[in-house]
């Protein structure tokens, strides 16, 4: 498969999420998904096997640094271990994108670029979307992640 395939395919296997409620915790495509559960379900979609399994998280899991003073990044840290970390500058289509809510929490919000200027992301209290990805967004994006396989 070329890399543009790949990519398609990605942002295909998202866009057939759509519509998903939001469900903390979950990945069940129609029935119910979070963020986290969004890209673990087209993760196994596309890759064909599961990654991890992440460890139970409350909704507000990273709002502060922990007893050290230091921010863990949890969610980059399994994201390196399974996708390919790229400079953000490099974002494309079918990218795992990660948001930090704010200045001194760790990266918890996660979606997959869909278009130069669109993601794919399950929001709490709202369904799986497809949105413009605007200001807002682009200031709290620190992290992109590209599935193997694809060029950088």
């Amino acid at each position: 498969m070329s890399t543009s395939q790949k990519q398609n395919q990605i942002v295909e296997v998202a866009r057939e999420w759509i519509g998903t409620p939001y469900r903390h915790q979950a990945s069940v495509r129609g029935v119910g998904t979070d963020c986290l559960g969004l890209i673990r379900g087209v993760f196994v979609q596309v890759e064909g096997y599961a990654p991890e399994i992440p460890p139970p998280y409350s909704q507000d899991w990273a709002e502060a640094p922990g007893p050290s003073g230091l921010v863990e990044e949890t969610m980059a840290d399994a994201a390196r271990r399974h996708l390919i970390e790229i400079e953000r500058e490099k974002a494309a289509p079918g990218d795992v994108l990660l948001f930090r809510m704010s200045p001194r929490a760790a990266a918890k919000h996660a979606a997959i670029q869909s278009t130069p200027i669109c993601m794919i992301h399950a929001c709490s209290g709202r369904a799986v979307a497809e949105v413009h990805m605007g200001s807002w967004w682009q200031r709290r994006l620190t992290h992109v992640f590209r599935f193997r396989g694809i060029e950088i």
